[in-house]
């Protein structure tokens, strides 16, 4: 984990499964150097974590053990609505990323095994959308 710097974006990614959960923070600190990353196993210590970090970015598997990722998407909502919400679950199909906020009120919903052109594409969206509010609240 990183200090985080006002122009940096901060991503919180919670998974149950230890090994998918290291294989995604190596990902993500490779391919987006300049992130705050913050990781946790299940939905309670994301929320948690969420709390003590304020990350601009939650990545969340939905089935976890303790408290799901859908149960933590709706408490971080709560907090603050502008939190982008990326989810990944086992499913069928391999669509493009969409809004998924009918249902757990998340911005994203990516389906296992991850699709890395989808994901990468839904983060770049949302540090667009992060950058720009920044941007406007200076």
């Amino acid at each position: 984990m990183e200090t985080r710097t006002d122009d940096m974006v901060a991503i919180l990614l919670v998974e149950d499964e230890e090994i998918a959960l290291q294989l995604l923070a190596t990902i993500l600190v490779k391919k987006f150097p300049g992130i705050a990353l913050h990781f946790a196993g299940n939905g309670r210590v994301g929320l948690e974590l969420y709390r003590e970090h304020a990350p601009d970015i939650v990545i969340t598997d939905i089935n976890m053990p303790e408290m799901s990722g859908a149960q933590m998407a709706v408490q971080i909502r709560k907090i603050n609505p502008r939190t982008k919400i990326i989810t990944l679950s086992a499913g069928t199909g391999n669509s493009l990323p969409e809004p998924a906020g009918a249902a757990f009120g998340t911005d994203y919903y990516i389906f296992k095994p991850i699709n890395f052109a989808l994901l990468f594409t839904a983060l770049e969206e949302c540090f667009a959308a992060v950058l720009q509010a920044k941007s406007d609240s200076a």
